[in-house]
This record gives structure tokens, sequence and C-alpha cells, in this order.
């Protein structure tokens, strides 16, 4: 009875991460949406910058109350999350500038090709006949219900290949740096929360500019929009923290598989807010076949075979007393 309350445990945590993951993640897109759409508040980077402000406020409350223990991340490998990051971040604000929607939309799905050949080259992971079938099939059915036109430039092309590159580098870093030095989520970002808040407000305001050709100082603040950027940035807390738990307890590849029933909620949440011209035959039927995918996903790779790593263990470094 034993092993299955442990097993139950496990799946209520795993679900819980999940949940808490899809609610932060599609409030922050709503409450961004409505900050950028209604109130022409378009300085995407910075407004990052802020909620990472926000994260390292976060971190260090909970460091002084002791719900944090003292860790140690190598300051070469916090370098070069942070790297992987800020590219991630000012490489998909570009990549969404220079591109039609639907070029952007392809370019976030590569990132699931990417994130699996990292683990096929750096974890020895396999994947299952069946575990790769259910991929295709997420792939598909997002597509069908996202990509709407198509047109590639070359410098479009250029800013979505770093993206998609950086964003797979990054999430694959999550989940390697959290086993090789037996970080939790909360150590973890408050190594890189500060490091992040202090580049993105450094380039932040500068890239904005030259997106935008708006000043983040020159912008008309009111009750109503900061009262919109404060929950904001207290919203991307929640997301910050849940991504890196997420990631931590499975990997990059079933984050981004299993992430993109947060695609499908914006879409829902798009029509409830915004009317029916965002849903039609095609965007539902991409949605089923998407949640499809995502069901045989999660059914195959949690099968014996569906998805183990071969032969291969990663050294870890005890950095911290548990």
């Amino acid at each position: 009875m034993a092993p299955t309350s442990k097993a139950e445990k496990k799946a209520a945590a795993d679900a819980a991460a999940w949940m808490f993951n899809v609610v932060t993640s599609v409030g922050v897109i709503i409450v961004n949406k409505a900050l950028m759409a209604t109130y022409g508040f378009s300085f995407a980077t910075t407004l990052t910058g802020l909620h990472f402000v926000t994260t390292t406020l976060m971190t260090l409350i909970l460091r002084i109350m002791g719900y944090v223990q003292p860790s140690h991340l190598p300051l070469p490998e916090l370098l070069k999350f942070v790297l992987f990051a800020n590219f991630s971040i000012v490489g998909m604000n570009v990549s969404l500038m220079w591109n039609s929607v639907g070029f952007y939309q392809i370019a976030k799905l590569s990132m699931i090709p990417v994130s699996c050949l990292l683990e096929v080259v750096f974890d020895k992971i396999r994947y299952s006949r069946h575990t790769k079938l259910s991929i295709c099939v997420v792939l598909l059915g997002v597509g069908v219900c996202t990509v709407t036109d198509v047109s590639v430039n070359t410098k479009g092309f250029i800013a979505a290949f770093i993206a998609v590159w950086s964003t797979s580098l990054q999430q694959y870093y999550v989940h390697f740096l959290q086993r090789k030095y037996s970080l939790s989520s909360f150590n973890l970002l408050g190594h890189t929360a500060p490091a992040q808040a202090a580049s993105l407000l450094l380039i932040g305001p500068i890239l904005d500019y030259w997106l935008t050709s708006q000043r983040v100082d020159k912008y008309d603040y009111n009750t109503t929009s900061l009262m919109f950027i404060i929950l904001s940035c207290t919203i991307a807390v929640g997301t910050n923290l849940s991504q890196f738990i997420c990631i931590g307890r499975f990997t990059a590849v079933s984050f981004q598989v299993l992430g993109h029933m947060k695609t499908i909620l914006v879409l829902i949440m798009g029509f409830f807010f915004f009317g029916k011209e965002g849903l039609n035959l095609q965007v539902v039927l991409g949605m089923i076949i998407a949640v499809v995918g995502m069901i045989w996903y999660g059914n195959a790779s949690s099968k014996p075979g569906g998805k183990e790593r071969r032969s291969h263990s990663l050294p870890t470094s005890k950095t911290e007393t548990r």
C-alpha cells in the first residue's frame, strides 16, 4: 500500500505543479495583452526585467524567513544560464517583431524537436516510437490552430533561429543545473533572477526603443496602468517559479509538449474576452488534435521504455546541506 500511496502523492504533486504553471502563465499573458493592447505599454523586455525584480524580492524575503537555504552556483554556470535566458527573451521579442505570426508560431513549435535533440545528445535519452508519434500529433494540432499566414525573411529567420536555440538551451539548463548542483527551484531562482533583472533592465529600454520607437520613461503612467504592471509582476513570480518547478520535476521536452495546453487555453480565453472571430472550425479541430497528442504523450512517455536514459548518469555536486 505504501508504494501506491507514494505514487499517488507524486502524481498529485506533479498535477499541482502543472496547474500552477498553466494558471500563472495564462494569467500573465492575459494581463500583458490587456496592458499592451488597451493601455499601450509596449515595452516587453523592460516589463520582463521588472518581473525578475519582483521574483528577486520574493526569493530574498523567503531566504530571510528561512524557507530557502544557502546554496552555491558557480559563476561560469550562472553566466551561461543568463546568456541563454536573455537571448531567449530578446530573440522571441525580435522574432515576433520581424516575422509573420504564422512563422513565429512555427518557430515556437520547433523548440520541441530541438529540446528532444538536446536530451538525446547530452542526456543519452531514447524515445519510443509511440512517444515520438505523440509529439508529432501535438505539433500538428498546435500548428493547425495557431499557424495562419507564413512569410519568411532573412533577418526574421536569424532572430527566430537564435530564439529557438537559446530558449531550448535555457530550459534544458534549468533541469541540468538542478540535478548537477542539487538545487531546488527556489535556490536556482535566487541565483538567476537578480542577474536577469539587472541585465534586462539595462538592455530592455534600449531594445524596446529600437523595436517600438518609444521610450519607457516617456510613457504616460496612470493609476490603472500601474495596477496592471504590478499585477503582471506579481503573477510572473508564480510563472517563473512554476517553470523551474515543472522542468525540475520533469524535463524540458515534457514542459514544451504539455505546455502547449497553455496555448489552447489562451485561444479559448481570447474567444471569451475578445469575441468569436478568434475561434473557428480549424482552431477547434487543432485544439482537439493537440489535446489527444498531449494525452498520448503523457501515457506513452510514462510507460517503461517510453523515454529512458541509456546507461548514462549525470555527476552531481552536493553544494548544500539538506
